[in-house]
């Protein structure tokens, strides 16, 4: 059975056009072979881990310090080619190369939180607009250095397994353990420090955390490093399974403000849920209808549950 392994930067319906016409064909499409179902499976949660990865980041920023990061699209996009310009430029392993890039940005957030956030806190309209002003400042930058053209970083993980008469991309499944083991850290990391109760109780009520002696700049600047680090690992292992350009974070971003919003605003345990949501329907419309259609009737579904919960699923009533 042929394995899907696709490099598209548009659409995510990319992960099906290297399946057999007669697989997707009309009378097929109800009664989808097991092949095919697991690879819509494996792509779900792949996708999935990835968007939640990229909203998790985001939300965390929007609960944390109000401050919505229209720049953590560029950011996503940075930590790729980070990837890229030490793995295939300078030359170095691809596995430390994904992490010196998540190290980079990370220290990237210390800069925006220091210089960029802190001294607008609270003012919500100067802060957008310098996330504005970032998006513009590090795309030309990216366009002056490494140019327009479309480059992709080589499979972190090679290879097909077959089980059952079922083929899975072992990139792809690798990517998904990878997504889920920084997600199982984060929630743990979260939970169960000070630091991480310090940051759900800044988000909860900030003057309040003031009043109980926390420190809510040095919260800040660590939310800030993790939303980064997230983004730019989420870039990376996209940047494998699709392609880097200077603009391919607009789409990640459009999903993570799906997801913050469908979560409810303010509940970060909520993004798990509304990333699995979206991501599997992202990952199964495409084989029913054109890549087009999908994206619609995608957003469709998050707008009529928004309907029925106007506060997203696990916000609360103001």
């Amino acid at each position: 059975m042929m394995a899907i392994e696709v490099k598209n930067p548009a659409l995510w319906s990319g992960f099906f056009r290297a399946l057999p016409e007669k697989i997707l064909s009309p009378k097929d499409k109800i009664n989808l072979p097991p092949e095919l179902l697991a690879q819509v499976a494996l792509n779900a949660l792949m996708l999935s881990s990835m968007y939640i990865l990229m909203a998790l980041g985001f939300a965390i920023l929007l609960s944390v310090m109000r401050v919505l990061n229209f720049a953590h699209a560029v950011i996503y996009m940075g930590g790729g080619y980070i990837c890229y310009q030490l793995a295939i430029v300078y030359g170095l392993n691809q596995w430390l190369s994904l992490m010196l890039a998540a190290i980079i940005m990370g220290l990237f957030g210390l800069f925006l939180e220091r210089f960029c956030f802190r001294p607008f806190f609270g003012d919500v309209n100067r802060t957008l607009v310098m996330t504005l002003a970032l998006i513009v400042i590090i795309e030309s930058m990216v366009n002056i250095l490494v140019g327009t053209q479309i480059r992709s970083l080589p499979a972190f993980a090679s290879g097909i397994i077959r089980t059952g008469g079922v083929s899975l991309s072992v990139e792809r499944l690798v990517t998904f353990i990878i997504s889920a083991a920084l997600l199982l850290v984060i929630i743990f990391f979260i939970q169960k420090t000070k630091i991480g109760q310090q940051m759900l109780a800044v988000s909860q009520d900030d003057t309040g955390a003031v009043l109980q002696g926390i420190n809510i700049y040095r919260v800040s600047a660590v939310a800030t490093v993790i939303a980064c680090a997230l983004a730019a690992v989420a870039g990376s292992l996209m940047g494998a399974i699709f392609s880097l350009s200077p603009y391919m974070g607009g789409h990640m971003l459009v999903k993570a403000i799906e997801i913050v919003i469908l979560a409810g605003i303010g509940s970060i345990g909520g993004v798990l849920v509304a990333g699995l949501i979206l991501g599997t329907i992202d990952a199964t419309l495409p084989i029913l209808m054109s890549g087009s259609a999908s994206d619609v009737v995608g957003l469709g579904i998050v707008i009529l549950i928004l309907l029925f919960r106007p506060q997203g699923l696990f916000g609360h009533e103001a």
